[in-house]
């Protein structure tokens, strides 16, 4: 009985297709889709299928166009290095330690009890960098658009030749955003951040406060049509004793669109009832 299911076992192996023994694992994963035409949001495609993609684009010898950011980058984000964190001035220290009690972040490596993101606040410019969500870039003549997959939102940075305000009107939560283009590099300078955005990225990663003089430069260079090298620099005196910058590299999908993420207050509370009580 033992010798006759090994030969139908070996019978059965000899006369399967050869793309099977081909097919990357994951691939034989059906990705989810609203029906052709329709691609698959940043996070609705597994590793194998994200790998695939790019190599049927041929993003690592295709011809690009350095002044061209379009396109959905990432779903890995770029947290902040916290090997780079400055020292924190005496009155940084003093909201740092009073936004420790109110976040219920009694070390730096624990995750936030009471993160605003978890009532649905908006994460801000800093967090949305930090995130683990994919973003789009698209360019018109006059502004640069960014849309941002978390909370379904987006910024717009204007390349009009405008400058920041020196005292902005009100305070916003992704801030006052110009840009413009420094040889190869795309350069946005942004202010007048509302302080409820906090600095910061996700998970167990530290929050961090900043006073209402903070300003953010952020730097993109696309390196090759598929990889986009990314930094952003913290500038905040009251805070931080130098400015502070975290540099990585987000890769393009060529097969992505943004999908709709919101975070709707009603499902964040059910949730939180039934899995976060007393959070």
């Amino acid at each position: 009985m033992q010798n006759a299911a090994i030969a139908s076992f070996m019978l059965l192996f000899l006369f399967l297709p050869p793309s099977i023994f081909a097919q990357k694992p994951g691939l034989e994963v059906p990705i989810a889709t609203p029906g052709p035409g329709w691609k698959a949001c940043p996070r609705c495609e597994n590793g194998p299928h994200i790998a695939d993609d790019r190599t049927k684009a041929g993003v690592d010898a295709r011809p690009f166009d350095s002044h061209d950011l379009s396109g959905v980058w990432g779903n890995n984000g770029i947290p902040l290095d916290t090997k780079t964190l400055p020292p924190l001035t005496p009155e940084g220290q003093k909201l740092y330690e009073a936004l420790m009690k109110q976040v219920g972040q009694e070390a730096g490596h624990i995750d936030p009890l009471n993160d605003p993101l978890t009532n649905c606040d908006p994460e801000g410019t800093v967090r949305a960098f930090g995130y683990n969500y994919g973003i789009e870039f698209v360019q018109t003549p006059s502004r640069v658009f960014e849309f941002i997959e978390w909370s379904h939102t987006w910024r717009t940075i204007w390349i009009d030749g405008r400058k920041l305000p020196d005292d902005p009107p009100v305070a916003r939560w992704l801030g006052y955003n110009v840009g413009r283009w420094d040889g190869d590099t795309f350069v946005v300078e942004s202010n007048g951040y509302d302080t409820q955005a906090l600095v910061g990225s996700e998970g167990d990663h530290p929050l961090f406060p900043h006073s209402a003089d903070m300003k953010v430069v952020e730097n993109y260079k696309r390196l090759d049509y598929g990889k986009l090298q990314a930094s952003i620099t913290i500038i905040d005196a009251k805070i931080f004793t130098k400015p502070w910058t975290t540099t990585g590299t987000i890769e393009l999908l060529p097969n992505a669109e943004i999908g709709e993420y919101f975070c709707a207050p009603s499902e964040t509370m059910n949730f939180k009832g039934r899995f976060r009580p007393g959070r």
